[in-house]
């Protein structure tokens, strides 16, 4: 079975507005067996909406169009598809009354855009709107279905989740699809490819793998396909069990866990607190980390030591060792991540310290050279980077491997335990 999502809106074309809608709809859809062929973006202007309406008819069982149906003269949605469907609008009263209600529960007056609001085209499914004054509505056609919804987020989400599913588990006959989310840090796209090779060549058939990178985070999707629900769901863990084989180091996590979320609960479940002193990146893991609830059980604080003074003073950095290998150093790294680990008493202290860029790089020491550190009571590790992106992405990605140093020592020391 096939769908597509047309957005409807002239600001999500000139940039005004980003379609969230379509990204949430597809992942519904796609935990529903249904397999988004294509999204589509388009103006509010008649024959563009015609024409894309009927080319998507013509080829998927099912249409989800979002937007056009304000009470505004520019949201011509409603009266296009009627036209399309050769439906007369005709008022429905159950939508009037939800308006009504809508707007003295706001304190509002009711005008005649609000009364139009209530018009649908005959023939058509009304799908109520709690939420708001624009109903939803469900279209049959030779088979095929489209339903038009608002395009405020919240009311399509409730829409959907309220009418457009239960109906479209109802209505069609659909394969079982499951999708899983390995997700993986510290390699790139290319070299994870050439390491999976005979993996993905070995694959059955009914699942497939896509790779999906996000500054330095690389997902890969398994997606299986199948009849039997149990047998289909076995078949997939098999394969996350073979990637788990092949790619140990580089996996921290499934479905979607952020680095900082699988590195808090380690902590968490063996009892271990750590502190973080930060240079580069000024103060972006210490905002990663207090981003995950409840990592005030394993968090104990943090010292953005940007300047040398503050590298001295609140570290114990050797002014000996600034002069003779820089702030930008290995030297530096540790004795800054066990200043910290030492101030605050904690199990495991981590560091950085580079020069995110613009300036300030030399031909010994680029703009993206980024030492890391990992202290703990047992012994201590780094890492070098270079990165070579913007500041804000050698920031980002200094975090994340900072926070993948420290998930893997915390692995190795409890390996060892």
């Amino acid at each position: 079975m096939q769908a597509e999502i047309i957005s409807i809106g002239d600001e999500l074309l000139i940039g005004m507005t980003v379609d969230s809608n379509a990204a949430w709809m597809g992942r519904e859809l796609t935990n529903l067996g249904i397999e988004v062929f294509q999204m589509t973006s388009i103006s509010d202007n008649r024959e563009h909406i015609l024409k894309v309406v009927d080319e998507s008819l013509n080829r998927s069982n099912l249409v989800l169009v979002t937007g056009g149906l304000g009470p505004t003269s520019d949201d011509i949605t409603k009266k296009t598809l009627s036209e399309y469907f050769d439906m007369k609008l005709v008022q429905d009263e159950r939508v009037l009354e939800n308006i009504k209600n809508l707007l003295r529960n706001r304190g509002l007056h009711l005008n005649e855009n609000n009364i139009r609001q209530a018009e649908v085209p005959e023939g058509c499914s009304v799908l109520n709107n709690k939420l708001g004054t624009a109903p939803g509505m469900w279209f049959e056609k030779e088979g095929r279905v489209l339903v038009s919804m608002p395009g405020v987020p919240y009311e399509m989400e409730y829409i959907m989740e309220n009418h457009v599913i239960p109906r479209i588990i109802d209505h069609f006959q659909r394969p079982y699809i499951k999708y899983r989310l390995v997700m993986t840090f510290g390699t790139f796209e290319a070299h994870l490819a050439e390491i999976l090779e005979d993996f993905e060549r070995e694959m059955p058939k009914m699942v497939r793998l896509a790779y999906l990178p996000a500054s330095g985070i690389i997902k890969l999707r398994l997606t299986a396909r199948g009849g039997d629900e149990e047998e289909t769901d076995r078949i997939l863990n098999e394969q996350i069990d073979k990637l788990y084989e092949i790619i140990p180091d580089y996996i921290y996590g499934l479905d979607g866990i952020s680095l900082e979320e699988a590195t808090g609960k380690l902590l968490r479940d063996n009892k271990l607190n750590m502190s973080i002193a930060e240079s580069c990146t000024g103060g972006n893991i210490s905002r990663m980390i207090t981003s995950v609830p409840g990592s005030s059980d394993y968090f104990t604080g943090s010292v953005i030591a940007y300047d040398n003074r503050i590298k001295k003073e609140e570290l114990g950095v050797s002014q000996q060792d600034l002069d003779k290998y820089g702030a930008v150093s290995e030297e530096v790294a540790l004795q800054m991540a066990r200043g910290i680990r030492e101030k605050y008493r904690t199990d495991f202290g981590i560091s950085t310290t580079g020069i995110a860029g613009p300036g300030g790089g030399t031909g010994e020491k680029p703009v993206g050279t980024v030492w890391i550190a990992v202290s703990s009571r047992k012994g201590f590790y780094t890492e070098k980077h270079n990165y070579a992106f913007t500041r804000s992405n050698n920031i980002r990605r200094a975090s994340l491997a900072s926070m993948n140093l420290l998930r893997k020592t915390v692995i190795e020391e409890m390996q060892k335990c």
